[in-house]
């Protein structure tokens, strides 16, 4: 694949997401708490699990608390990880 040359705008755009990113994940893994209250179909709630598991794996979530969480799949139990995260 070809080496891509960013501009100094783009560069300091890239950067600030990545330094942010734990952030954002946070955000947006309240949004999939949020979700997986108010979805109706199984398939819905699997897909939602599916974003959940990745984003709880790039925030380094404990593995026993991870595992936990994903096996019983317990959205309260989620809801209380996220504020734990939002706290730190």
């Amino acid at each position: 694949m070809a080496e891509r040359e960013y501009s100094k705008y783009q560069q300091g755009v890239i950067r600030r997401y990545y330094e942010n990113r734990e952030q954002i994940d946070g955000g947006r893994l309240s949004e999939l708490v949020t979700s997986l209250y108010l979805a109706e179909s199984t398939k819905k709630q699997d897909q939602l699990w599916a974003s959940v598991e990745k984003l709880l794996a790039r925030l380094e979530t404990a593995p026993t608390r991870l595992a936990h969480i994903l096996e019983t799949r317990d959205v309260t139990a989620l809801a209380e990880l996220v504020q734990d995260l939002q706290k730190e």
